[in-house]
């Protein structure tokens, strides 16, 4: 049988309904059994409180109330439900018994006295069922009543009823699991109709869905989570797609200057400050090409994972970034404002920040005015520690705001013209940021400014 998942699935059911069969099948054959011992051991007490107080037993003489009793039919014959009966003294010895035990004797058990439970013993090669009781003179022992029934009958009953079962058990497995297999086919048909769904879409046509289900089940669920991935996919699949295009425009752009300044220089001879002023602006192109190629290539080194993470002073790293940028922009006032109560600890990549940080003030400073103040404010909040950027730059709609993380978007206003930039620099802020869990959030009113708040998960170390 091939080894389906389906086979599989009814194989197990069938070895756990098989296991619930035979235990119910043993508790049928228990309740049975118990029920016809009892049903003997009810008629041997029966038959017991009959004789036991017309028998006497005197100075070592047997003395009945009736006689008659021992000349009943089932004391004589053995063939027609038998009763055997037995007298014996205190230490066991017979002293009388009925007819049908001939020279046989029944089983005396020392100090068992007891009208309530029997036990089965071999009587002249047939099994029987007997019971013990104490017979007492003037309230002492003086001897033992030992009475016994065939067992026979019920004996052929019991193994009758354990050949049925044992003939029908396998009857019943080979049902259940017909029966079970036919439900578990039925219980994966919709991850069949799933699965030659799945099979079907390809990366030319990730647009495609898993069929809805009819009952609101895990499979469903499993349905809808597969959608979903789908969807992540797709959307996945569009921005590399995008991401490549715009990465192609914006390298070959500046190539095709570049080639165009050369392919000039070449036409005709040029004086040396023609060909000086040629090479500064192919300098400078290839300026922004390494800066281009420098941001791909650190947004591809971070979306393959998270970096080792550190404890990180958040303070002393934005006054290091804050006195490093100064260094490079002298004529620009970068201001921090300063409310921890403590030294503020995030656990973090160092590096990672860094270019989070550096990123943005490179921002602020490059769209606004040279004589404008960038302000830097660091506060300690219940979530952690907050960082914010402000300018009084150019601004941003919200239109624009939709797609500020989208890599290689710039906006369209005139005053960008001026300004350098590819459009990543946003994008690698926004990768970083949901690496270390921190929530970055944007305000800005076109032509008021921009203020961008960073909230860092941080473990606060007190010092």
């Amino acid at each position: 049988m091939k080894r389906t998942y389906k086979n599989r699935l009814s194989f197990k059911l069938t070895m756990a309904s098989a296991l619930m069969v035979l235990m119910s099948f043993l508790l049928i054959y228990q309740v049975v059994r118990s029920t016809v011992l009892e049903n003997i051991d009810n008629n041997l007490a029966n038959e017991t409180n009959k004789h036991v107080n017309q028998i006497h037993i005197e100075a070592g003489q047997i003395k009945f109330a009736h006689k008659g009793e021992w000349e009943e039919e089932e004391h004589k014959e053995i063939n027609f439900n038998p009763i055997f009966i037995e007298i014996v003294d205190k230490e066991g010895k017979p002293m009388d018994k009925s007819p049908n035990l001939g020279s046989n004797n029944l089983y005396f058990k020392p100090g068992t006295a007891s009208v309530d439970q029997g036990f089965n013993l071999t009587l002249n090669g047939q099994e029987v069922r007997q019971m013990q009781v104490e017979l007492l003179t003037k309230g002492e022992l003086s001897g033992y009543l030992l009475l016994a029934t065939s067992f026979e009958d019920s004996k052929s009953l019991l193994n009758n009823l354990k050949t049925v079962l044992f003939l029908l058990y396998p009857i019943v497995l080979l049902f259940l699991f017909l029966t079970l297999r036919r439900l578990a086919s039925k219980s994966i048909q919709p991850i069949i109709e799933i699965t030659k769904k799945a099979e079907i879409i390809t990366k030319d046509n990730l647009n495609e869905r898993l069929p809805a289900l009819k009952y609101k089940d895990e499979i469903n669920s499993l349905s809808v989570s597969i959608n979903h991935l789908l969807e992540r996919v797709e959307k996945g699949v569009l921005r590399e797609k995008q991401f490549t295009s715009d990465a192609s425009h914006e390298l070959r752009t500046p190539l095709a200057i570049l080639k165009g300044n050369f392919e000039v220089l070449i036409r005709k001879p040029r004086t040396q400050e023609e060909y000086i002023a040629k090479v500064k602006d192919g300098i400078l192109i290839i300026d922004k090409l390494n800066a281009i190629l420098d941001q791909l290539l650190t947004l591809a080194r971070f979306q393959k994972g998270i970096q080792k993470n550190e404890e990180v002073d958040l303070k002393f790293l934005v006054k290091d970034i804050i006195e490093s940028t100064q260094k490079q922009h002298p004529a620009r006032s970068i201001i921090l404002t300063e409310k921890l109560e403590n030294r503020g600890f995030i656990r973090a990549n160092e590096k990672s920040v860094s270019i989070i940080i550096e990123n943005l003030i490179q921002n602020a400073l490059k769209y606004s005015h040279k004589n404008q103040e960038i302000n830097l404010v660091l506060t300690q909040e219940k979530e952690g520690i907050c960082l914010k950027i402000m300018d009084q730059g150019i601004g941003i709609s919200e239109e624009e705001l939709k797609n500020i993380y989208q890599p290689f978007f710039r906006g369209e206003s005139h005053e960008l013209g001026r300004i350098n930039g590819a459009g990543l620099g946003l994008s690698i802020v926004k990768k970083l940021c949901d690496l270390y869990q921190v929530k970055i959030s944007i305000l800005s009113k076109k032509g008021k400014g921009t203020t961008i708040t960073l909230l860092f998960p941080a473990i606060i170390i007190q010092a």
